[in-house]
């Protein structure tokens, strides 16, 4: 269940978006002042805040400022001040979203949520991108972007390449027969076409190794097969 925090001086506002919100399976906690709702945004574990621009203690745009400055959660301000300046000043002290007053608990249910799968995505993605990286020696490889850098430079990869390169570097100090390899990067039997394995190593090999006869990543195993070396 996500937490949102209301930071919000009109109590009567402040419980009618709380209602609504805890209606859709939101947990909800209300401030009604600035200095005591950024002690809870940055001491609590809130998904996001709803921030009041007038708040007693501390205004929005401070609060927003302070937030923003270690956390980096969505902020939607609300405001009855309808200023294009307003709007601007809080978006560019960090706030995702600005809500002119009056407005419907149903329109502010539905921005919580939409920037709530936004933020998800983000951290997903940025989560994915960091797990999916390989790195050995030089070499790094994004496989989340399926790219390929040795020492920084970026050098290009087919697809079976690429998959070839990521299975024995997620392997390293296994030797591999090329029958194995075959059948773990094509998906099938060799059915006596394993020189596509030694045409695809041949290749990485030109693209990876500094000296292709001393290879120092891919290590030929002789009569076995190809081993990944750490």
């Amino acid at each position: 269940m996500s937490k949102i925090l209301i930071i919000e001086d009109e109590v009567a506002i402040a419980e009618l978006e709380k209602d609504y919100l805890e209606l859709s399976d939101f947990e909800v906690t209300v401030e009604n002042a600035g200095d005591t709702g950024l002690d809870a945004a940055l001491k609590g574990d809130f998904d996001l805040v709803v921030l009041d621009l007038m708040l007693p203690g501390m205004d929005g745009f401070e609060v927003c400022k302070r937030i923003r400055e270690e956390k980096n959660i969505p902020i939607l301000m609300v405001s009855a001040k309808k200023d294009d300046i307003d709007k601007i000043r809080g978006l560019g002290l960090g706030a995702d979203d600005y809500m002119t007053k009056p407005f419907s608990p149903s329109e502010l249910v539905a921005r919580v949520r939409a920037h709530l799968a936004r933020y998800e995505r983000l951290v997903g993605s940025n989560t994915k991108a960091q797990n999916d990286i390989v790195e050995i020696r030089g070499l790094r490889i994004d496989k989340t972007a399926r790219r390929v850098y040795i020492d920084g430079e970026e050098r290009t990869f087919t697809t079976k390449e690429f998959d070839l390169l990521t299975f024995l570097a997620e392997n390293p100090n296994h030797v591999f027969s090329k029958d194995e390899l075959f059948r773990e990067i094509w998906d099938m039997d060799s059915i006596g076409d394993i020189a596509t394995v030694t045409v695809h190593i041949k290749k990485i090999r030109e693209k990876i190794e500094a000296d292709t006869a001393k290879p120092n990543y891919i290590e030929t195993i002789w009569g076995v097969g190809y081993r990944f070396k750490v």
